[in-house]
């Protein structure tokens, strides 16, 4: 009996590591997010780390969830409550990684027809490269 329960112990702890780790991987990709948006320097090199940053992280963070309560199910006396849980944020995800991408380009692409221009080299309004001393 105490060897079925330190499997299941065992069992946990891989599963709450692996949670952990989901989670953290998205907290982390929401800050480099975050970064991305107030770093960079237009409206576009903005949306893109936004919305890059924003399915990631936000699928990593839920996905964690999802492990967490999959390991948190005991299967000897099943509900289908808790397993319906699970699918709810699978379900989830997939509709992130659906409209999220379709929403930051839809942002974009009104942005553009908004008439507001993307940095170039060429039109001579990106960022410019610091001056020497001593030089012109």
């Amino acid at each position: 009996m105490l060897k079925g329960r330190r499997r299941n112990f065992e069992d946990m702890i891989i599963i709450n590591t692996i949670s952990i780790i989901l989670i953290l991987t998205g907290l982390l990709f929401f800050f480099g997010s975050v970064v991305g948006v107030l770093r960079f320097p237009d409206f576009y090199t903005r949306m893109h780390a936004a919305g890059k940053g924003d399915t990631l992280s936000s699928l990593l963070v839920i996905m964690g969830f999802a492990v967490y309560h999959l390991g948190q199910i005991h299967w000897m006396d099943f509900v289908w409550a808790d397993l319906l849980v699970v699918i709810k944020l699978l379900a989830i995800c997939a509709f992130i990684m659906l409209t999220s991408p379709t929403a930051t380009h839809a942002l974009m692409d009104a942005g553009y027809e908004d008439g507001i221009e993307p940095l170039t080299h060429k039109k001579g309004n990106a960022l410019r490269e610091p001056k020497v001393k001593g030089r012109g």
